[in-house]
């Protein structure tokens, strides 16, 4: 049987360490730089070095945001596999270990590879135009917060200071404030051309925002999150992946903590589905009310209001899977 080649990589800005091993013990080690062309060189020596055939590589690594499209570039060129996978999900598949260094993580991430080679899901490229979404989207975001930070304390300060000094702090920040709006209404419109150029994300977009409390930005950002409710097809998986889906906290006789959801999720996502619930409950008679019967019942607020977005996360999910609009009363097709 062939030897399969497990190759861990630890990127960081402008170089990474790589480590090959066959049997998650023995390691071959380099550091390179990370440039195209550094990339492309090592690969060569490396396949001349070993003399395997790319079919038997395997190559896995943290996700590091944008210091692994270079690398990612190449080995997608190249039809080279590879999976990227959660920092924290690496560390903890590990257990406890001492001592942390580039070399000693891509061991480590090596390590990863080849201990659940059976269970690792390869990486794929989103289509360019969602690649494209999920840069104005950030960027969006960025803008909004940029904005917030700026504008909320000059507002809450009007009531307690006095006016003249008021007034030149709003002027001290007045331009930069409209500049701010300017560049999220060009990033918006950017985002409006994408969407009116793709038919398959026009149709998503539509299909979603007919689910009443979710907003186009929302809507979106599902979209990329899931890869076009593709690479995260289940409800499920989506709620768990939002921080919204509930879990049991209790162990033996002893822990007995209420139920709650993780921490660990999509912070962005979370928050533009709180904002959707909360317009639903106002917005959506049916959400209303059961809102309303819940709380009657005694329910916490907030335990209502996570069941309202596991709600909405179900209605979308619904809609795109059947491509169709919401609709209040749902009649079944004949098939």
């Amino acid at each position: 049987m062939e030897t399969t080649y497990f190759l861990g990589i630890d990127i960081s800005k402008k170089t990474f360490q790589a480590a090959l091993t066959t049997d998650g013990i023995n390691m071959f080690e380099m550091e390179v730089a990370n440039t195209s062309k550094s990339i492309g060189m090592f690969f060569k020596d490396l396949k001349n070095k070993f003399l395997f055939s790319q079919e038997k590589l395997i190559i896995c690594l943290e996700h590091t945001g944008i210091y692994a499209f270079p690398l990612l570039d190449h080995l997608i060129k190249s039809e080279i596999k590879v999976c990227v996978e959660p920092a924290l999900q690496i560390k903890q598949s590990q257990g406890m270990k001492r001592g942390k260094s580039d070399k000693v993580d891509a061991r480590r991430i090596a390590q990863y590879a080849y201990k659940n080679y059976q269970e690792l899901k390869f990486w794929r490229p989103q289509r360019r135009v969602i690649q494209k979404l999920q840069a104005l989207l950030v960027q969006r975001e960025r803008l909004v917060k940029i904005k917030v930070q700026l504008q909320t304390p000059i507002n809450e300060s009007k009531e307690y200071v006095d006016e003249s000094i008021w007034r030149v702090i709003l002027k001290s920040c007045n331009q930069s404030i409209k500049a701010i709006k300017a560049d999220i209404v060009k990033v918006e419109k950017e985002i409006a051309f994408l969407i009116k150029e793709d038919s398959s994300l026009q149709n998503q977009v539509k299909w979603a925002t007919s689910v009443t409390g979710i907003g186009k930005i929302t809507a979106l950002n599902m979209i990329v999150a899931t890869g076009e409710f593709e690479r995260i097809s289940e409800v499920k998986k989506f709620a768990c992946y939002a921080g919204v889906a509930p879990f049991e906290h209790t162990s033996g006789s002893s822990v007995r903590g209420r139920t709650r959801v993780s921490k660990m999720a999509n912070m962005t996502i979370k928050r533009l589905l709180h904002l959707g619930a909360m317009s639903a409950i106002r917005h959506c008679e049916e959400l209303k009310l059961f809102y309303q019967r819940k709380i009657m019942a005694g329910k916490n607020k907030m335990s209502v209001i996570n069941a309202v977005r596991n709600k909405l996360i179900g209605r979308v999910f619904a809609c795109v899977k059947q491509k169709r609009t919401y609709q209040k009363i749902y009649k079944p097709m004949l098939v």
